[in-house]
Parts: structure tokens; sequence; C-alpha cells
């Protein structure tokens, strides 16, 4: 990547990352085509390769860029010294709210790159992909379990409230409404509710 994209005015560069981003998200890296990245964007494409050099080059650009920001918004948006399991998830997707802010499609590309099955842009990102589960595997390890009742299966619970909230974020972009504070307060409303079933 060419670093003087960062001289770039930042209107500019949300602008070339949100539109890579929305494609990207939309249809993984095979099906991704510059010329709807830079449509998007409002850009020319000799423009995109001169900052980028490649498809391969914005993908790995764009995987890290996201990687960074949102692990910048969990060290803010999570509290040290939380405990509570379904807090922790709320932080957790509190933090997801603010990279949504400025960047609607990060967190869908974050998810559809796990599904990714092209060999380069595997190859290209592969040092990067543990880096966000670790992060969450370290926040959700310090998660108090005592107030769960004695039959509830604490994984089924984190392994259905993902899928809950990955399709709720899904269900917005279907329906071309997404707005984050709207996905965050039907996050909030379903994890309200499983901490009432869950605990004693």
């Amino acid at each position: 990547m060419n670093e003087k994209f960062f001289d770039l005015k930042k209107e500019k560069q949300d602008r070339m990352i949100n539109a890579a981003l929305k494609v990207f998200a939309s249809g993984g890296y095979a099906h991704a085509s510059t010329d709807e990245i830079v449509k998007e964007a409002g850009i020319s494409k000799g423009l995109l390769f001169h900052y980028f050099i490649s498809k391969l080059g914005l993908y790995s650009f764009i995987y890290d860029y996201s990687v960074r920001y949102i692990m910048l918004e969990l060290s803010t948006g999570v509290s040290p010294q939380e405990t509570d399991f379904f807090e922790l998830l709320l932080q957790i997707k509190h933090s997801h709210l603010q990279a949504m802010k400025n960047y609607p499609y990060i967190l869908r590309f974050i998810n559809k790159s796990r599904e990714e099955k092209v060999g380069e842009a595997l190859l290209e990102t592969q040092e990067r992909r543990d880096v966000l589960p670790a992060r969450y595997g370290e926040i959700m390890e310090r998660a108090s379990l005592e107030r769960f009742r004695k039959d509830v299966d604490v994984r089924a619970v984190t392994k259905m409230m993902e899928f809950t909230m990955d399709g709720l974020m899904e269900e917005n972009f279907r329906n071309s409404s997404f707005q984050p504070e709207l996905y965050f307060g039907e996050v909030r409303q379903y994890l309200d509710m499983m901490k009432k079933l869950c605990y004693t």
C-alpha cells in the first residue's frame, strides 16, 4: 500500500474505505468488483490502484484497518473491571456500535471474511485472522459464571447469542435500513431477555 493514502483528506479516505467494506462485505473477495468500489467511492480506478496496487492490496489493507479499528474501540469500550457475562457482551457490542458509526459495514465485512475461500486472500490475511477472536476470548475469560442457573449451558448460550446478534445485523442490512443505534438497541433487548432467563 502507498502510505500517501493517509495524506488524503479524512473524508476521502473514509469514502474509499467504506466503499471497499461495503463491496467486500456483500460478495467476499472473489465477487468484489473494483469497478463497483470506485463507483461507490466516487473516484477513478487509477486513483484506487495508485494507492493500493491491486484488489488484493486493497483487501489486505481493509482487513488490517478493520481489525485495528475494532481493537481500538474494544480497548476504550470494554471496562477491565467488568465481570458480568452479559454486561461484557453488551460492552463488546457497544464497541462495535462505535466502530459502525463511522464504518457501517465494518462488522459485516469481518463476519464475511470468516467465510473466505479464496487462497490468496486467506494467505494475505492469515497472520491477523486470530487477533479479534483472541481478544474476545480474553475479555470473556474474566466473566463470572456464578449467577448462571445450574442447568444452563454457558457455551450454548454464547453461541446462540452470536447467531442472534449476527442474524439481527443481516436482517437489518437486507431491509436496507441498517442503523447502528437501532441494531444496538435490539441487541440490548435480547441480552436483557437472556440474562433474565439464565440467571438465578
